[in-house]
């Protein structure tokens, strides 16, 4: 492809549109410093993410901080269910890990609420700083090993597998060369690749098969925080899903490539790829690039305005990053 920009077109930091928090009904306002003991005096709006619901951290005037997501039930019914799903798994993961602990959820005036902990800290920067890229990927590993044998509970969730999301929403390239999803623009060396796309991306859910150990599912940059101390914290557990641990990491390091990182060597370096298939990277990067492309021509109206130039960016450079490994330029 032809030098794809290093930076998102929108600051991760700021790729969310969200309600504030005096729009919020008054009744739902109410309800919420009930249950924090004390009122809100303070509300600073996650500008990360890409989704329309509310997420703010609370200050309240007895000197409490917390986080709080809420969505309303009529107009966001997803993701009603989407953090329903997510205060399920966090109240399962396992103790110690660096995530986020629930603390309670409500309804109220026809909206669901989570409240979590608040983490104090940032969104990484980008290009990556060495020493975050360093924390997120010692973290990561602290989760995938954790996750790798996970607790009966968090399995009696009924959680799905990788291989049968990959098979129903990941193979993308299938879909093109069926004529059933309209084809991205790809520039002249990539045209006449379609054939090994599909064969690439077909490989994913083989490789996926079995696997009994979880992954977070949606491991972007966006769903990482660099705590005050430096060490990382993931958020957003909504999609997490029986997997290899290195589907996760080839995610996350889509951006360290295109901050010009070797990306190849840091993804060969990291535990979770012991034992990987020697193509699993290229076979998650196809699967990647043509669930970006496809997606970024059908966002759905209830995400954030920036998701199809964020999902555009994250596929062009997936792509990339293959066409480099594969020599298709």
């Amino acid at each position: 492809m032809s030098s794809p920009t290093p930076l998102p077109p929108v600051p991760y930091h700021a790729s969310a549109l969200r309600p504030s928090w005096p729009s919020l009904p008054a009744a739902l306002r109410d309800a919420i410093a009930d249950r924090l003991g004390a009122p809100v005096v303070t509300a600073r709006v996650a500008g990360a993410g890409f989704t329309r619901g509310f997420a703010a951290v609370l200050g309240t005037a007895d000197g409490g901080r917390v986080f709080v997501k809420a969505a309303p039930a009529a107009e966001q019914p997803h993701l009603v269910d989407w953090y329903a799903r997510e205060a399920a798994i966090l109240d399962r993961l396992p103790a110690g890990l660096p995530a986020p602990r629930p603390r309670w959820t409500l309804s109220e005036a026809g909206w669901f609420v989570l409240c979590t902990d608040a983490v104090d800290g940032h969104t990484p920067q980008l290009p990556w700083v060495p020493a975050e890229l360093d924390a997120t990927l010692a973290g990561y590993a602290e989760v995938a090993a954790a996750l790798a044998d996970p607790p009966v509970e968090l399995t009696a969730l009924g959680l799905p597998h990788l291989a049968d999301l990959a098979r129903s929403d990941i193979l993308w390239w299938e879909e093109v060369a069926a004529g059933r999803e309209p084809s991205p623009v790809l520039p002249p060396p990539l045209r006449d690749r379609l054939p090994e796309l599909v064969a690439l991306e077909s490989r994913l859910p083989r490789y996926a098969a079995g696997v009994t150990g979880l992954i977070h599912g949606d491991l972007r940059v966006d769903n990482v925080l660099i705590g005050a101390d430096g060490r990382a914290w993931f958020c957003d557990w909504t999609w997490v899903c029986h997997g290899p641990a290195w589907f996760d990491l080839a995610g996350l390091l889509i951006t360290a490539y295109a901050g010009g990182l070797d990306a190849d060597r840091l993804f060969a370096a990291h535990p979770v790829t012991a034992g990987a298939p020697p193509d699993a990277l290229d076979a998650t990067l196809a699967a990647l690039a043509g669930y970006y492309l496809t997606g970024a021509a059908a966002a759905p109206v209830t995400a954030s305005p920036h998701l199809p130039a964020h999902q555009r960016w994250s596929g062009e450079q997936a792509l990339d990053w293959l066409a480099h490994r594969q020599g298709w330029r």
